[in-house]
């Protein structure tokens, strides 16, 4: 199996992995400058930086590195002493770059009005891989998209059983009406998508979350959606929201995993009663 293309298949379904190369050699060496080793999230691994106690040490630091999203540059001396019971007495010595690689980043515009006109111009600077889908094929097409990788002109139900969606995913919802918003949001909220965001005003939003509690959607799952999505800088016009947007979406991408929950649905964790509704 082939190091790169291995790599660009897990990047696409959103998984992490690492990818080791030799960068440096000084004598005898079990391999050679340039050598390539991908770690999977399990610890399998493709292709070989030379086997023996630098190979398994170097599959110990990459789940670090995937975890982290740090590279390290480890440095192996292979003497008798130092390498004598994996079998590797060579003398040389090498540096191997150890790099966590990312999933793919995807953002799924359900609509695709004004707002995701704007915001798949953003997402393409980002490096998103842009998907818009909306039913009407007036809206929904390359001249209004030309950054999309993909438009789907199709139904919402008929398209979500379609959808790569994983935890590098992001999912904001801009359709055309509050019967669609709340058809997305119901199907979002059961996906391992990372960012989940919904058009409308604070009122709109906790109006929708409270009609989905009522069909018996738990709460942890609906405290995972962005709403109002975008970030307070008073954004009026579709190009002003879609900074803000995308700003939140970059917000979330760079933060820990464990920081998600604190940048999404805050008035979650507020007394409504103590302030009214904007």
């Amino acid at each position: 199996m082939d190091v790169l293309e291995e790599l660009v298949r897990l990047r696409r379904s959103g998984e992490r992995c690492a990818l080791a190369t030799i960068v440096e050699v000084d004598g005898s060496v079990p391999s050679f400058e340039s050598a390539k080793m991908l770690v999977r999230q399990d610890g399998s691994i493709v292709g070989t930086v030379g086997g023996g106690c630098v190979e398994g040490e170097v599959r110990t630091v990459a789940r670090a590195v995937m975890e982290t999203g740090k590279p390290r540059l480890l440095s192996f001396n292979l003497s008798h002493d130092a390498a004598y019971q994996e079998g590797l007495i060579c003398g040389g010595q090498l540096e191997i770059f150890v790099e966590p690689i990312e999933p793919q980043l995807r953002a799924f515009l359900f609509g695709a009005g004004h707002i995701s006109q704007s915001l798949a111009q953003v997402t393409r600077l980002l490096g998103f891989h842009t998907t818009v889908i909306d039913s009407r094929q007036a809206f929904a097409n390359r001249e209004r998209f030309p950054e999309a990788e993909e438009i789907v002109a199709a139904g919402f139900e008929e398209v979500f059983p379609q959808l790569p969606i994983n935890s590098s995913s992001y999912l904001i919802i801009v359709t055309r009406g509050h019967r669609d918003d709340m058809l997305v949001l119901r199907w979002a909220v059961t996906t391992d998508a990372r960012y989940i965001a919904l058009i409308g005003s604070k009122r709109k939003v906790v109006s929708v979350v409270a009609e989905l509690e009522k069909e018996g959607i738990p709460r942890e799952r609906l405290e995972r959606i962005y709403g109002p999505m975008g970030l307070a800088i008073g954004a009026l016009t579709p190009e002003e929201i879609a900074v803000s947007v995308a700003a939140e979406m970059v917000a979330v991408h760079r933060q820990p995993k464990s920081n998600w929950q604190a940048l999404s649905m805050s008035f979650f964790r507020h007394d409504e009663s103590k302030a009214p509704l904007p």
